[in-house]
């Protein structure tokens, strides 16, 4: 089996609709994969009704977290997405992410950058705005080569000079909410340092400790060094480990199955869930 349990649609910052999604993956030949759009749910319906037959969708989303200052990703699997206090806080979320992306336009026009809010607005469309729909713009204007190289300390990066605070969800919270949607979580990509700032690993241990199911280690931004690194911690606390592509469509070079999770720790999380469960394609 291949399975990417980690991709983007146009329902967040993704260039893909959740249907061609679904059916890139297909043709890229993986058995499973996850739609995990930033803080939303919106993709799903059409994923599920798009899904071609012989792949299963795993129905998802990334939250958005922070703690001591740092940003960091939850991936959350198959919970239960009509979960009231859940589905609040992604919509306090969600809410935040225009008012923030106008603060990053107005922060690169102050840096010179010729960029407009309604640039950015018709690039993200009818998805959540998030840095990479700015990055993009900074990529059409000619500021950065890439997409990547947005995100650095000179503009979007945690760190960067173009950077705007959102609301985040305090991790622990996270965990704890996820749970109750009868779901699982996995931090995504917790070494990514070309990001900015990555919390310590003494709090990877705490959030193990809260209930944290898994960290994610194969992906495109954590080196071999890295890899061994994670997987070493993570056989010390107890975690799963997943591998997985982050496919943004093309907006990021990455590509579907990039990296894949084993199929007995992919297992695992279906044991796990309660809130939802895999959706087998018909060929929709």
């Amino acid at each position: 089996m291949r399975i990417d349990l980690h991709t983007h649609s146009t329902a967040s910052d993704g260039t893909d609709t959740p249907t061609e999604l679904v059916r890139n993956a297909a043709a890229a030949g993986l058995d499973v994969v996850a739609l995990t759009d930033h803080d939303t749910v919106g993709g799903h319906a059409e994923a599920r009704a798009a899904l071609p037959e012989g792949l299963t969708l795993i129905t998802g989303a990334e939250l958005s977290c922070r703690i001591d200052g740092v940003s960091l990703h939850m991936l959350a699997y198959l919970f239960d997405p009509e979960e009231p206090e859940l589905a609040r806080e992604r919509e306090l979320v969600r809410d935040d992410r225009v008012p923030r992306a106008q603060g990053m336009v107005a922060k690169l026009r102050d840096l010179g950058v010729p960029v407009t809010w309604e640039q950015v607005a018709r690039i993200a469309g009818d998805g959540a705005v998030g840095r990479p729909h700015i990055a993009t713009a900074l990529v059409d204007l000619g500021v950065v080569p890439t997409v990547s190289d947005a995100f650095t300390s000179e503009w979007l990066a945690n760190d960067g000079r173009a950077y705007v605070q959102k609301h985040e969800l305090d991790p622990f919270d996270a965990i704890r909410l996820v749970k109750a949607a009868g779901g699982v979580t996995v931090f995504a990509h917790p070494l990514a340092v070309k990001r900015g700032s990555c919390v310590p690993e003494s709090a990877i241990a705490e959030l193990a400790a809260a209930g944290l199911d898994g960290i994610e280690v194969d992906h495109m931004d954590h080196d071999a060094p890295t890899r061994a690194r994670l997987r070493g911690m993570a056989a010390e606390l107890g975690l799963l480990t997943t591998g997985s592509s982050d496919y943004h469509g093309s907006r990021k070079t990455c590509r579907l199955g990039e990296y894949t999770t084993d199929p007995e720790i992919y297992g695992e999380i279906v044991r796990r869930a309660t809130g939802a469960f895999p959706v087998p394609g018909t060929g929709g």
